[in-house]
């Protein structure tokens, strides 16, 4: 579910390398996780006042950044919530907090007539849903030359079928639950609302059986006329798509772009100036071309997005430390203390 260690375990490490303590409170969902990860932190040797671990829900998040002694918050969730955040720092006195925040994203994949077709339906589907559609890099939205939507599409409903749901920790497993009830019931009141505004295509085998055992939600494959039925980020395993027509595509692009979100973008096509083209009017922090767009390799890939979907810097890249720390810059003439000038400048 969105990486709940390597996040959480990312912020902590930067910040305490720059020299702070740390306040850290996990997503509600996932505070086990973080337990262990602090118990690793403290084995290693951390100082036991340095780091303190505070689980709970939104409540805790909300005192925590009211806290007058807080020099800055780094967060990862919904868009929602770090305005929240935002709006909170911002209203308090003193010094002005700095905010890190990596949030969600509504996340196209534009294919054209020269895509491979299998290549595209295997990474549409592990990117929209694998981890059941919980990363905030999956795939939301999968647009598509009216020329080929038909056999595309028919292919997706082909792969879906053969998505195997079941317990993670077995290795025949595609796709295990979502995270809690609430997620559940957030993702059947969307294919509920779509049904009455698109078309749900297909959703993937989900037997009785299994449905009673956890949290499963079935893939579903949506089909939407216009993006304006899209308005923000649903976090699981449903995949939208819609047909574009070449001349359109242009306008399609920019209206995704439109959506305000920034974090990933795919692109499948043998030409490069179609890439070039996506690339330029969907503007993203992480773009992959010919592959699926979830899973950005670590230490190679530093992962973040724009607009609504965060502040920057990019995680794991060269940038990420400094945000925790404060530049200072020490100016002196040396020559005005007397000696020889030139010693001292080398000095």
């Amino acid at each position: 579910w969105n990486f709940p260690l390597a996040i959480f375990t990312g912020q902590v490490a930067a910040a305490l390398a720059a020299g702070n303590s740390v306040l850290a409170k996990p997503a509600e969902q996932s505070p086990l996780i973080a337990y262990e990860a602090v118990k690793i932190y403290l084995e290693a040797g951390l100082p036991k006042g340095v780091l303190h671990l505070l689980p709970g829900d939104g409540k805790i998040g909300g005192a925590l950044t009211e806290l007058p002694g807080v020099d800055g918050v780094a967060f990862t969730g919904s868009t929602d919530v770090a305005r929240i955040i935002n709006r909170t720092l911002a209203a308090k006195d003193g010094p002005i907090v700095p905010l890190i925040a990596e949030t969600g994203g509504l996340n196209g994949m534009f294919v054209d007539t020269s895509a491979l077709h299998e290549q595209v339906i295997d990474d549409a589907i592990n990117s929209a849903f694998g981890s059941a559609g919980q990363r905030c890099s999956a795939l939301r939205v999968l647009l598509i030359p009216e020329e080929i939507g038909d056999l595309l599409i028919e292919g997706l409903t082909g792969a879906m079928d053969m998505l195997s749901l079941g317990d993670p920790s077995d290795p025949a497993t595609d796709i295990g639950p979502v995270i809690d009830a609430e997620a559940h019931e957030m993702l059947q009141e969307h294919v509920k609302d779509m049904e009455s505004r698109a078309k749900v295509l297909h959703r993937a085998p989900l037997s009785a059986e299994m449905a009673a055992k956890g949290e499963y939600f079935a893939p579903t494959l949506v089909e939407i006329s216009s993006l304006d039925q899209l308005t923000e980020e649903k976090f699981g395993p449903i995949m939208h798509v819609m047909r574009y027509k070449r001349a359109d595509l242009q306008k399609v692009a920019g209206q995704l772009a439109d959506k305000g979100y920034g974090l990933t973008l795919g692109v499948h096509s043998r030409l490069d100036r179609f890439a070039d083209m996506v690339r330029a009017a969907v503007p993203v922090g992480n773009c992959y071309v010919n592959r699926n767009i979830t899973g950005a390799v670590v230490g190679v890939q530093p992962f973040g997005g724009e607009g609504l979907s965060g502040t920057g810097p990019k995680a794991g890249g060269p940038h990420y430390i400094y945000r925790f720390a404060a530049e200072h810059t020490v100016t002196i003439n040396v020559a005005a203390q007397g000696g020889d000038p030139e010693l001292l400048s080398l000095g």
